[in-house]
């Protein structure tokens, strides 16, 4: 299986368990690897033949952007969902970063990575 890979997408989101991260939001960065045959686009140079990255990144920062969950693990599952809906896409890894997460000790992010597929 080939991968593509997005690194780096940023939103602001209302998502965490206390009222403050509800209210004031922060900013999470996602990093997705999708796994799909890239052949059939390769051989006729069609991005119809493949998965528009473009689409899918817009998509994930909508879903960033959207409903507010408690869990960085609902979000990743919401966002994992979201990137199997495109037809060729067979397998997807996301790893949610937060981090400006409420913690009282210094650090420097927080992660979540999922992998989710078809089968």
């Amino acid at each position: 299986m080939d991968r593509v890979a997005l690194r780096g997408l940023k939103a602001r989101g209302h998502h965490g368990v206390f009222p403050e991260e509800r209210r004031e939001g922060q900013t999470f960065i996602v990093d997705l690897v999708l796994g799909l045959d890239t052949r059939p686009a390769a051989a006729d140079d069609d991005l119809a033949k493949t998965v528009h990255y473009g689409i899918v990144a817009e998509e994930v920062v909508a879903v960033v952007q959207g409903e507010p969950v408690d869990l960085i693990e609902t979000l990743a599952e919401r966002i994992a969902q979201a990137c199997l809906k495109h037809e060729g896409v067979q397998e997807v890894e996301v790893c949610v970063h937060k981090p400006d997460a409420p913690i009282t000790v210094p650090f420097d992010d927080v992660t979540v990575t999922i992998t989710r597929s078809r089968a």
